[in-house]
């Protein structure tokens, strides 16, 4: 009797990180993505169990983007043995060249630096993985391109259409052979429409199963962000006080930048000073100038007329830890844009813990802050955050800007699915806590009739016609 392909939930499931879903076509198997798990402890803890896969049955990894709850395992498969392709977009590799090795060169230094202070339960305390770990996995990158089908493992055919997220960021479908072809389909992190530098997300028509994230699948985004982000500045700038904006390094750095620099040319705030310190959001800041291959209308329009749409009038890029500091003794009004996102680490930790106990300060949140960051406690009112062994008042003022998300909200998940010209015969939720995955599975089953649940973790879905899980 035929195997029937199956998709087993591995990561992300009830969380937004840890993204990992191991397709099965009995004699062969292909991972997509190879996600970190961040935030909460226990979540951090199943980085360092074994992979919860056989490595050496594994025949390849497909990845849908580079941020690292998609990719940030990678070094520790390879350190485990495994010896395949790892296939992405040409943007993609591109980018993993930066946060690889910069994930790496992190968990080297917390180690080391729990060495020096005795405060590890591991003696010695050891990395995840090393520099030369992420080097060896980026020897596996495969580049593919958009809308050219190619194989993966025997039986098992990938594409990859334009998700719209980040630079380089796909939506992925898997065609498995067999004497009835099945089709899956994963939605990655799905982007936005009408949004900067980079195209809209492209509509999926047939699969037997979907693999849809669920991050903002309970909310809907603010519809003029740049409003929200001019009134920001103008009122940080009024108290002459300092705006520091925890920001991602791949997408939402830029997205800022893009924001900043509209609303300076069309008078909207004044002119500030504005200090970019992430050396890694320099570098891909750059890709996505280069990757003109992925630009939207927009975007080309602006670089053909010799604009620099990424370039606000008085931006400073802080290359050196010594560049770094010396923005510590700067008064203001002025706008830091610093890694990372969520506050959990980089450059941005000791701007806060310099700004957050003056009132004049305004930190703007401009993304998804997971449960257990700091940026989520500083969502929620905390007041004191943790930081270098220290408790640091909070009496800065805390702002949310939800609608220059990269992810897609209720509206426009549902927006993409109309784009299916029929149901899938199971729609799996991942990559969405608990609560944003149930309300985004009742509002689907409502609106459009359709199979959905949110995913369980370890859990099995039969890929086919007509086949429902277990």
């Amino acid at each position: 009797m035929p195997h029937t392909p199956t998709v087993q939930i591995l990561g992300a499931a009830g969380t937004v990180t840890g993204s990992k879903h191991l397709l099965d076509a009995g004699s062969h198997r292909v991972l997509l993505d190879c996600g970190l798990f961040q935030g909460l402890k226990p979540l951090r803890l199943r980085n360092w169990a074994a992979p919860p896969l056989d490595v050496h049955r594994l025949d390849a990894v497909v990845l849908s983007h580079a941020h690292l709850d998609h990719t940030g395992y990678l070094p520790a498969l390879v350190k485990h043995g495994f010896k395949g392709p790892i296939y992405c977009t040409a943007a993609t590799a591109d980018l993993a060249r930066i946060l690889l090795p910069d994930s790496a060169h992190l968990q080297e230094e917390a180690a080391a630096r729990a060495n020096r202070r005795g405060y590890s339960k591991h003696r010695p305390a050891l990395p995840l993985y090393t520099v030369a770990d992420a080097e060896a996995a980026l020897e596996r990158l495969t580049p593919r391109l958009y809308h050219r089908p190619f194989e993966a493992a025997p039986g098992v055919e990938i594409t990859y259409r334009y998700a719209g997220h980040i630079l380089g960021s796909a939506t992925v479908t898997a065609t498995f052979d067999g004497k009835t072809a099945a089709t899956l389909a994963f939605s990655g992190d799905l982007g936005r429409w009408n949004q900067p530098v980079l195209p809209d997300p492209e509509f999926i028509s047939q699969a037997d199963v979907l693999l849809l994230e669920s991050t903002y699948g309970d909310r809907i985004h603010a519809a003029d962000p740049e409003a929200e982000l001019a009134r920001v500045v103008r009122e940080t700038a009024e108290r002459g006080g300092v705006l520091i904006i925890p920001a991602f390094a791949v997408g939402r750095t830029q997205e800022i930048l893009w924001h900043l620099k509209r609303l300076e040319d069309h008078q909207a705030i004044p002119r500030l000073p504005v200090y970019l310190d992430s050396p890694m959001a320099i570098d891909v800041t750059d890709l996505y100038r280069r990757h003109a291959d992925e630009h939207d209308t927009q975007m080309r329009r602006a670089l053909a007329a010799g604009d620099h749409p990424l370039t606000p009038s008085q931006l400073t890029l802080a290359h050196t830890p010594e560049e770094s500091k010396a923005i510590n003794a700067l008064s203001g009004p002025i706008i830091i844009v610093s890694a990372s996102g969520m506050a959990t680490g980089g450059r941005v930790l000791h701007h806060l813990a310099r700004r957050l106990p003056e009132r004049r300060t305004t930190v703007l949140l401009v993304g998804f802050q997971a449960a257990g960051t700091r940026g989520r406690s500083l969502q929620e009112g905390a007041k004191t955050v943790r930081m270098f062994g220290q408790d640091v008042p909070v009496r800065a003022r805390i702002e949310t800007l939800d609608g220059l998300s990269a992810h897609a909200d209720r509206e426009e998940i549902l927006r993409w699915l109309h784009g299916f010209e029929q149901p899938p015969t199971e729609t799996v939720l991942v990559h969405g806590e608990a609560g944003a995955a149930a309300r985004l599975a009742d509002t689907i089953h409502r609106t459009l009739g359709w199979s959905v649940h949110a995913a369980r973790d370890s859990e099995r879905v039969p890929i086919g016609p007509g086949r429902r899980r277990s």
